[in-house]
């Protein structure tokens, strides 16, 4: 199966000043999350990118649109950005627009860090952590499915989404009950990846700021009979090599 980049967006004032921004329209990146969003493209260019899925709010699709705007030698069109409801934030209910400050005096504040699982945020419109893990886990896993069919096993591609949501993307990927997912960091423009075998995901990576992509590249493909290839993509994408690997 492909390879996925699970990406937060870049940082907004709302980051910065301690505001739960939520599903709060026109959080726009500032300015140092302007220049996260363009180092992360050029980190990106290297990387032929089959889809770039976009939670619909502002800031993810500013950081995405940063991407297509740094096409590399390998893929001088990048795709358009989908926008997909399912990697959007986590809605918050009335606890959006609030100052974390406050938030921390919660009583549900003690519940969010220890045991999300049970967490549904207060309002009409609150939503429970566990269906943001589940529609996002759904849109991921349909995306990968996709692209794979569309590009083949071996493909890259990248979902632009929000801190929580990635976290609890990555908690599924690990093994990890959700009530473990604030043990993983998640930070502005960081890189996650994950890839999806038959059996079982494999973490590739977490909350990557920096380095080199190109490791990531495909692989040159080979003649091979249709047998070996199908016994090659089952070593190679569902079995962990013993002793690490090379």
């Amino acid at each position: 199966m492909p390879t996925v980049l699970l990406i937060r967006h870049g940082r907004t004032a709302a980051n910065a000043s301690g505001v739960l921004a939520g599903w709060t329209p026109g959080v726009e990146l500032d300015d140092q999350g302007r220049k996260q969003a363009a180092a992360l493209a050029e980190r990106l260019s290297v990387l032929p990118l089959a889809a770039i899925v976009a939670s619909p709010l502002e800031r993810c699709q500013q950081t995405a649109a940063a991407i297509t705007a740094v096409p590399g030698p390998k893929q001088p069109n990048r795709p358009e950005v989908v926008s997909d409801e399912r990697i959007g934030e986590c809605h918050y209910g009335d606890w959006t627009g609030r100052e974390l400050k406050t938030l921390v005096k919660d009583p549900l504040w003690n519940v969010v860090q220890q045991h999300p699982s049970a967490v549904v945020f207060p309002g009409a419109d609150g939503e429970s952590m566990r269906a943001m893990q589940t529609r996002a886990l759904d849109a991921v896993r349909e995306w990968d499915a996709r692209v794979a069919a569309e590009h083949g096993n071996d493909a890259v591609w990248v979902a632009v989404s929000h801190g929580d949501v990635i976290k609890a993307v990555l908690a599924d990927a690990l093994g990890a009950h959700l009530d473990q997912f604030q043990r993983i960091l998640v930070s502005p423009c960081s890189i996650s990846a994950v890839h999806y075998s038959p059996t079982r995901p494999f973490v590739i990576s977490s909350n990557d700021v920096g380095g080199d992509l190109s490791g990531m590249l495909p692989p040159p493909r080979k003649r091979r009979s249709r047998a070996s290839d199908k016994i090659a993509a089952a070593a190679s994408s569902s079995d962990a090599v013993v002793g690490g690997g090379a």
